[in-house]
């Protein structure tokens, strides 16, 4: 996993409440249990025309498909994003495509979860706030960026102006680090070998000697 510290980057609205995670990567997009080969199907319903029947054509109307808004790495999103299912394909979809933070009011806690996961930071900051981060970079998305600060815990629209925004300790120290549970867990293997080696002292018959 990429270590995110800070992110500047364009910085698009999807001010839409209650983003589902079939919204996110439809089904029928779903092909592999790999997490790549999907960000192709990336918001499918919203940035093709006839997706449903298997269209590839752009809509021009859908932000991401719009010119202002290309290499988007930062989505500006609305209340609870990334409800419905818990399939993980939707944070790997997003990953995928370039989307590295999403600023939201909420999340669903399974998407929030596999947002860390994946390298993408979830963001929570007032809609109110969102909304003028957006309608900040409205008029030069490309020029007008954003940036995230991770390490601040800090998000600066192109004004200067600076929200902080809450993430819990060992989620930053994944994000930070580019790191996975495995990897996280592997940083305390000293702690596990000292705990192993009392262990067999009082539960030897656990241990087989074999």
């Amino acid at each position: 996993m990429r270590p995110f510290t800070v992110l500047t980057a364009v910085a698009a609205p999807l001010l839409r409440d209650n983003i589902d995670t079939d919204a996110i990567i439809p089904s029928r997009e779903m092909t592999s249990v790999s997490k790549t080969g999907l960000a192709d199907g990336l918001f499918a319903g919203w940035r093709y025309l006839g997706s449903a029947t298997g269209g590839r054509d752009p809509d021009p109307g859908f932000v991401l498909n719009q010119a202002a808004y290309a290499g988007t790495q930062i989505l500006l999103a609305g209340t609870n994003f990334g409800c419905g299912s818990s399939r993980e394909h939707a944070a790997w979809a997003l990953a995928e495509y370039g989307i590295r933070a999403i600023v939201a009011p909420s999340f669903n806690p399974i998407f929030y979860g596999n947002c860390i996961r994946n390298g993408i930071v979830p963001a929570v900051l007032a809609a109110d706030r969102i909304a003028r981060l957006a309608s900040a970079v409205a008029p030069d998305p490309q020029r007008l960026r954003i940036t995230i600060d991770l390490s601040a815990q800090a998000i600066v629209g192109p004004d200067g102006g600076t929200d902080a925004f809450p993430i819990a300790e060992e989620a930053r120290e994944m994000l930070l680090g580019g790191l996975d549970a495995i990897d996280l867990t592997l940083k305390r293997s000293d702690d596990i070998a000292r705990f192993i080696a009392r262990d067999r002292t009082v539960r030897n018959w656990v241990y087989p000697t074999a």
